[in-house]
């Protein structure tokens, strides 16, 4: 009986650390947003995030796991809601492989990602899909008045960046893999919602997400 209970008890411990390890990685996903929006110069251009359909963002990443083929870093996407006004509830995603690490740099690296288009969004909602192989991408270009017109930039149906020791900068992500994070998603809803049923804005957002649709709001409330 004793060991029954203590063993309910550490389950119970263990998911409670879990739900609060997700919800503090949503604050970190609202900082780094706000963090580079706030970037004099140096920040995602605004023509090109009021175009984006999806906005995926990748807090923390750590360098070593690159080195080893881990899991690379877990995060959120959020869609434009009904009729391109505000954003949807965040979905969780996880990035997996890829031969960029030594691109990086720092120890840790923030991650976010564009979604330019409709099938760019497909792909997110999908179950799984490479950077570069399912979804075309491209590094993204820079500062608030920097030039989109490039042919890379007006084809891909993602543009990624990353900021790593207070360097912000556009950077190819090919060969990386995203796909859902349903234990998070668990974790966050209590249910098996998919990120279909996220992104498509059927789910209501949970109360730890305020802070990241508040920033992705104020930089930009509507789709363009």
């Amino acid at each position: 009986m004793k060991r029954t209970l203590l063993a309910a008890f550490l389950a119970c411990a263990s998911l409670l650390q879990a739900e609060s390890k997700s919800e503090q990685r949503l604050h970190e996903s609202a900082g780094v947003f706000a963090e580079t929006m706030g970037m004099k110069d140096q920040s995602i251009p605004q023509d090109l995030l009021n175009k984006a359909h999806c906005v995926v963002i990748i807090p923390g990443m750590k360098k070593g796991a690159f080195f080893f083929g881990g899991k690379y870093g877990r995060g959120f996407a959020l869609c434009r809601g009904e009729g391109g006004k505000g954003w949807t509830a965040p979905a969780a995603m996880r990035v997996e492989g890829g031969s960029f690490g030594l691109q990086f740099g720092g120890s840790e690296t923030d991650v976010i990602m564009l979604v330019m288009n409709q099938k760019g969004k497909d792909k997110l909602i999908s179950s799984k899909f490479t950077l570069g192989g399912d979804a075309s991408a491209a590094a993204g270009p820079v500062g608030r008045t920097a030039s989109a017109q490039t042919d890379a930039q007006m084809r891909a149906e993602i543009l990624t960046y990353s900021r790593a020791r207070g360097v912000f900068a556009g950077i190819s992500l090919d060969g990386a893999t995203l796909r859902p994070d349903s234990d998070v998603n668990e974790l966050l809803y209590n249910s098996g919602v998919s990120n279909r049923e996220i992104l498509s804005g059927a789910v209501p957002p949970p109360p730890a997400s305020e802070r990241l649709q508040k920033a992705l709001t104020k930089y930009s409330p509507n789709e363009m």
